[in-house]
């Protein structure tokens, strides 16, 4: 028999957990945020974009269902080549974040609908250094942008978005510029396809592709893009 300070400890607990995956699954749903205002197109047929929200897993999974979207890879951005493996990353000694690197045509979809799924469906962009239960800076909400223009237009929509005020609470999503991405182990890529059953892709990433549907019907794509080939 539990012991009754036992037994109080493992409930607790169990209505922790609970609570947990409720507000996992509420954050999943998204959040109805307006278009950007830069919204614009180029004429270039391929375009990349670097955007860190928390486990790469559910942002990869993310963007593999939008259209346009050729090719969405789960690595590391922030730091350098020799602290870019899953152990030491995880460690969150390092100045990297886990991110994803979206290859897109702008022709199709423009970086500003690229961000805008990012802040609406990929992740909650203002937790600081966190993302649900995942804690440390490698979690972080970051736009590690291409170019000048790409930091130009996500600057401004995030201006945008605080002066909506489109979320409770401040946008606390940072722009770095010139730095690399490096691909993670091949074991990260395609995660949420390869483990659909896990709990952790139950909780905190099936959501957001039902939340990815929902909100953008008009860009969702049923088969997703993979890094393995097959879709």
């Amino acid at each position: 028999m539990i012991k009754t300070s036992s037994r109080w400890a493992a409930l607790a607990l169990l209505a922790g957990l609970a609570a947990w995956a409720f507000a996992a699954r509420a954050s999943g749903e998204g959040v109805a945020i307006p278009a950007p205002a830069d919204d614009s197109r180029s004429g270039a047929t391929t375009e990349t974009a670097v955007l860190a929200g928390g486990c790469f897993w559910g942002v990869q999974a993310v963007y593999q269902h939008v259209e346009g979207v050729s090719r969405a890879v789960s690595g590391y951005a922030g730091g350098d080549a020799r602290s870019a493996t899953y152990p030491v990353v995880s460690s969150g000694v390092t100045s990297h974040a886990e991110a994803v690197r979206i290859e897109f045509d702008p022709r199709r979809i423009s970086y500003g609908r690229i961000l805008q799924i990012y802040f609406s469906v990929a992740h909650d962009p203002t937790e600081l250094n966190r993302q649900g239960p995942d804690v440390g800076p490698q979690y972080r909400s970051t736009i590690f942008a291409q170019s000048p223009e790409q930091a130009r237009v996500a600057q401004g929509y995030i201006a945008q978005l605080g002066q909506a005020s489109a979320f409770r609470s401040p946008i606390v999503t940072t722009i770095e510029q010139g730095k690399p991405f490096y691909a993670a182990e091949a074991y990260h890529q395609d995660y949420l396809v390869r483990h659909p059953a896990q709990p952790y892709i139950v909780i905190n990433d099936l959501p957001k592709i039902e939340a990815l549907k929902a909100r953008f019907p008009q860009v969702y794509r049923a088969q997703p893009v993979l890094v393995g080939g097959a879709s």
